[in-house]
């Protein structure tokens, strides 16, 4: 599922298209002018933008410069009222990677926003560990995902959130549900044991997880998480 933010002034307009994406398969971040977009967009969780161009503090062409100017990995869409063919030569020039009228049928759009996430997947490459909630599966860099059972997943979770750093046994036992007090510790020894050869099974390789003598444990590559 990608990640998508959405630059629509028109209240209307930004709720369908919101609701109409998220059916599709995007989670998106909805702005209605530019100062909001610049403080809500992430280069490290934004896939895909999609941006009008008439906006109530500036003008979306401004912002698209702005964003190849910066080198983001950032798939731009436009889709505006702008519908002359100088408007589209000019949005496609600056970095636009397409470029479409608000008249445009819903599903041009779909497809269209389809087409560009799949072509970003097959381009970028995979720098870090990943986490999905759903499907439950962990995707490790160059390999394809590891089915995880439910306490795989609450176990990984909760130490991946936290990369670099330790994790004490307390929090990882209190996200299985657990009670630390009386939950004999072995359980999770025995747990982390069963995630590693799983890992190491799938890929051939070390799951990057530190055990800290008496403490905890830390996940120590990059990671991100997706709920």
């Amino acid at each position: 599922m990608q990640n998508l933010i959405l630059l629509e002034d028109e209240l209307v307009l930004r709720e369908e298209l919101t609701e109409f994406l998220t059916d599709n398969g995007f989670r998106v971040d909805a702005v209605a002018d530019l100062d909001n977009f610049r403080r809500q967009y992430d280069p490290a969780k934004h896939r895909i933008a999609l941006i009008d161009l008439g906006l109530p503090d500036g003008d979306g062409i401004d912002l698209i410069r702005e964003l190849r100017a910066r080198g983001n990995p950032i798939g731009i869409v436009v889709l505006t009222a702008r519908g002359q063919t100088r408007d589209k030569i000019q949005g496609l020039d600056i970095g636009a990677d397409y470029y479409l009228a608000k008249t445009t049928d819903l599903d041009e759009l779909a497809a269209t926003l389809g087409a560009l996430a799949r072509r970003l997947a097959a381009t970028a490459p995979v720098r870090c560990w990943i986490l999905d909630a759903s499907p439950r599966r962990l995707v490790a860099p160059g390999y394809g995902p590891i089915a995880l059972s439910q306490q795989d997943f609450l176990v990984l979770r909760v130490l991946m959130q936290h990369p670099g750093n330790a994790v004490p046994r307390q929090l990882i036992i209190e996200a299985l549900g657990e009670n630390f007090l009386t939950y004999d510790q072995r359980r999770l020894d025995t747990q982390m044991r069963r995630l590693r050869r799983k890992v190491e099974s799938a890929i051939g390789g070390e799951l990057p997880v530190n055990t800290l003598r008496n403490a905890g444990y830390c996940f120590y590559a990059d990671a991100e998480i997706h709920e």
